[in-house]
């Protein structure tokens, strides 16, 4: 893992508030931010007691989930070039207290700002505030959507979902998951994964090789889901 300089241009692009900073402000982040290289499966933020801070997407994927101490994963959500993870900053964040934890899904490249930093914004700068507001709601929503099809779904349609999702995500019909990862993604078991994996391969949903997926019928898939 090597940091590089930061980039003005990255920043811009990268927090929406950005033009709302005075000077001073910016050279704050600037001299409080690093670029920093993860190769995929390496992992960014360790869970509870980690301040890491917040993390910018340059390039790449992350992966957000939770970890129960049966060693079950569920994962939250991913965050794609463009996005922000606060929760990885849960030490500047008052009554508030996530164990989550943080995967470079794909080789990527990511900026993080040192946390004291970054509340130090948050308490002079509405418009930082208001931006940890709103990505605090949306990752709530995130959370929540999470929560209701674990409780509220059949199986068969979070999976279907879960593939539908992925191949929107990866602009491919083919997706190259085992199925101890999609288990893993769904808080499940790899034996009911696969299980249901081969009943949509019976109905002709999706065909299956050795690390692989691929969806044959989206129209089928997309019926479960209703």
């Amino acid at each position: 893992m090597e940091n590089t300089d930061i980039r003005h241009s990255d920043m811009e692009n990268l927090l929406p508030f950005w033009s709302s900073l005075s000077d001073s402000e910016k050279e704050l982040i600037n001299e409080n931010s690093r670029l920093y290289s993860f190769k995929a499966k390496d992992n960014i933020h360790g869970g509870i007691g980690d301040c890491t801070g917040i993390i910018l997407v340059r390039s790449g994927r992350l992966r957000t989930y939770i970890f129960s101490s049966e060693g079950k994963e569920i994962t939250i959500n991913r965050l794609s070039p463009g996005d922000v993870c606060i929760l990885s900053a849960s030490c500047i964040l008052h009554n508030i207290s996530f164990d989550i934890r943080l995967d470079a899904e794909k080789d990527s490249e990511i900026y993080i700002i040192r946390p004291n930093a970054f509340d130090q914004l948050k308490k002079s700068n509405i418009h930082v505030s208001n931006f940890i507001n709103a990505v605090m709601n949306e990752r709530f929503s995130d959370s929540m959507w999470i929560i209701e099809q674990i409780l509220f779904m059949s199986f068969d349609k979070r999976l279907a979902i879960f593939l539908l999702d992925q191949s929107v995500a990866e602009k491919s019909d083919t997706l190259h998951f085992t199925h101890d990862e999609i288990a893993r993604h769904l808080g499940s078991a790899r034996e009911v994964v696969s299980r249901m994996l081969k009943y949509f391969e019976n109905e002709d949903m999706v065909s299956l090789s050795r690390g692989s997926i691929t969806l044959a019928d989206k129209k089928k898939l997309r019926d479960l889901t209703i």
